[in-house]
């Protein structure tokens, strides 16, 4: 495999990844931080990250806008719920080194 068909395929790998999350509203990202240690707001801060790296401008709504497929405030208003008590705890648990 070339470098070019392996960056190819992270990045198609990485839409679809977006495109699930953003077909999986009812998936709270506390709970994906729960069980995976990320979610889609690591995922925003990791493409601007990776696009100041590269000296390309994005800004945040712009990287929240890619991962939510929205406004992030209007993703919050539309499909963010409130923590449970135990989605805190265990949030709390799993983020303790």
């Amino acid at each position: 495999m070339t470098e070019e068909q392996r960056i190819e395929l992270e990045a198609a790998a990485f839409r679809r990844l977006v495109q699930h999350l953003r077909s999986r509203p009812d998936v709270q990202n506390i709970d994906l931080m729960n069980l995976a240690g990320f979610c889609r707001n690591c995922l925003w801060k990791w493409l601007k990250a990776a696009a100041d790296d590269l000296s390309i401008e994005l800004s945040v709504e712009q990287a929240r806008e890619e991962i939510y497929g929205m406004p992030y405030d209007e993703w919050k208003s539309k499909y963010q719920k409130e923590a449970s008590p135990e989605q805190r705890a265990a949030f709390e648990k799993s983020s303790k080194p």
